[in-house]
């Protein structure tokens, strides 16, 4: 395994390959010379020297797997180039970038501080993690042990088939369709106690998730209660076209969005205006498909 400093010495843009490589083959199970490349817009030639040279740095990460033409990892993989925990990886992989370092990694490159909430980490594990991703990449079914909060759901094992990830800013779910209940539905990730990637393939298709597909428009206008000056403040903060803010949301994610935004959905808008700045004005529209986001 490769030392801190010879590691230190690899140029930045090479670094950013080798991230790359490792975070790609740790959460999908299969790394090729295409996805480098592709990724990166280099040659062939060079995607097969940065395997090379991230397979001399680590030699027992990856086991070269004829049947996908690409690497797969090794039982004895150890991350050496990316923090692979959940809180790291998973921005990365929704924010689509191949890599986080940066030649200045211990100083503020814009010299602007920033700071985010200090909410609670609602991850699972890694291992668990990785099961999860892979079985979304590769399109397989996934054994679970989930810890619902719902009385109806009986048992805590089951088989899903997950098509996609959903962050919510609050907490992550997996988007998948349940073969225990035969429906879409979304799954709390660090609820997830368990994962175990099958063989077999999945039988569903996002194509048939129709919450999923189908998109709507959130209306949204400041709350009655409010004065003047805080409604025009609120349109313009929102960018509103007028006297409304439009929303296009997937139906599966309306509620989420609700209550990201903390909507006032009560039907005479009686929540408190400082809390609940904003009111939904096609409620009759969204409430079929966002019923937990509402309130009488």
């Amino acid at each position: 395994m490769a030392s801190g400093k010879v590691i230190a010495d690899i140029k930045w843009n090479t670094r950013q390959r080798l991230q790359y490589i490792e975070l790609m083959a740790y959460y999908t199970g299969v790394i090729t010379r295409s996805d480098v490349a592709q990724t990166f817009a280099i040659s062939d030639a060079a995607a097969t020297k940065d395997l090379k040279l991230y397979n001399d740095l680590a030699p027992d990460n990856l086991i070269y797997k004829h049947s996908v033409f690409g690497f797969i990892p090794g039982p004895g993989f150890n991350e050496i180039f990316v923090d692979l925990t959940p809180e790291v990886a998973l921005p990365l992989i929704a924010a689509n970038l191949p890599g986080m370092a940066s030649p200045n990694e211990d100083s503020l490159i814009y010299g602007i501080n920033c700071e985010s909430l200090p909410l609670p980490t609602r991850l699972p594990d890694k291992s668990i993690l990785t099961q999860i991703t892979r079985a979304v990449r590769h399109r397989r079914k996934l054994q679970i042990s989930y810890q619902s909060l719902s009385d109806r759901d009986a048992g805590s094992e089951r088989v899903i088939e997950p098509h996609a990830l959903i962050n919510t800013g609050l907490r992550w779910h997996v988007r998948a369709y349940s073969d225990d209940t035969f429906d879409f539905r979304d799954f709390v990730l660090s609820r997830i106690t368990s994962a175990c990637m099958q063989e077999l393939e999945a039988e569903s298709s996002p194509d048939y998730d129709d919450d999923w597909m189908e998109m709507m428009t959130l209306r949204l206008g400041p709350h009655p209660q409010l004065g003047d000056k805080k409604r025009q403040g609120l349109l313009i903060d929102y960018k509103a076209e007028g006297d409304v803010i439009e929303l296009p949301v997937r139906r599966a994610l309306l509620a989420y969005v609700l209550h990201r935004l903390s909507v006032d959905t009560t039907q005479d808008h009686s929540l408190n205006p400082n809390a609940y700045q904003l009111v939904l004005l096609n409620r009759d529209e969204i409430e079929p498909y966002a019923g937990w986001a509402f309130m009488s």
